[in-house]
């Protein structure tokens, strides 16, 4: 998958479930570098304690890089709602979940070793 379809493909993911909720406001961040990006989502919808930890535990499944490439196609298509981010766990480095001041951050980091995904973040404001 070439880098601009994989970050289409995330955009659209990740978007579509936030927009499940009908969000007043959603933000979106694309930082790129040479050997990584950092994708960030905000809402500013509730979202419960448990729908956080099972946000994170989804984004940040085993990686599979044998299969990423593969499943990562599938996303796209119907299938039950968490799965989506499930294979989309399979594709990132790391992700973060957390409670922002009317909403949730999604943070998806993705690129090689060198990249270093500390130096890409958005603070979370309370």
């Amino acid at each position: 998958m070439k880098r601009k379809d994989l970050i289409l493909h995330l955009l659209g993911e990740i978007s579509s479930y936030i927009l499940e909720e009908n969000p007043r406001r959603m933000v979106v961040s694309l930082h790129q570098e040479k050997d990584g990006l950092h994708l960030s989502f905000m809402d500013d919808n509730d979202h419960s304690d448990d729908e956080l930890v099972r946000l994170k535990k989804l984004l940040n499944s085993p990686k599979r890089p044998e299969l990423a490439g593969y499943y990562g196609a599938m996303t796209g298509h119907d299938m039950l709602g968490s799965t989506h981010l499930d294979l989309l766990g399979w594709q990132v480095k790391h992700a973060d979940v957390s409670r922002i001041d009317k909403g949730i951050k999604i943070d998806l980091w993705l690129g090689g070793e060198r990249f270093q995904s500390e130096h890409f973040t958005i603070p979370n404001k309370s």
